[in-house]
């Protein structure tokens, strides 16, 4: 009869991926995406725009063809629903370039 062996975990610590959400952000006081306006209404209007706009702007820009995943605000909404539903700010972007590009290009923007 062969003998159980113990599985050694297979998850890595996140660490430094985690959020940090800093005191006085508007984001502080809001814990999930609903409460800070990504509910149902956001998901219907998220799927409507990438049907209607199914490519990476940002791929676009270099000449490649990749399908988009993400709705992107253009100019950061910080809370304000004018701003997060104001649909001339939307861009569809890859998830490469919403977690690498547009991210760099939000820290550079805020650390001026």
């Amino acid at each position: 009869m062969a003998k159980l062996q113990t599985l050694k975990p297979r998850l890595q610590s996140i660490g430094s991926r985690l959020t940090i959400v800093e005191p006085g952000s508007w984001r502080s006081d809001k814990q999930t995406s609903t409460q800070r306006g990504y509910g149902y209404k956001w998901q219907k209007a998220r799927e409507r725009y990438l049907r209607e706009h199914p490519l990476c702007v940002y791929c676009e820009r270099d000449g490649r063809v990749t399908a988009a995943s993400i709705v992107d605000h253009r100019i950061p909404h910080r809370g304000d629903m004018t701003l997060f539903w104001d649909e001339s700010n939307w861009q569809s972007l890859c998830a490469t370039h919403h977690s690498s590009t547009k991210q760099r290009e939000e820290a550079q923007a805020g650390s001026k």
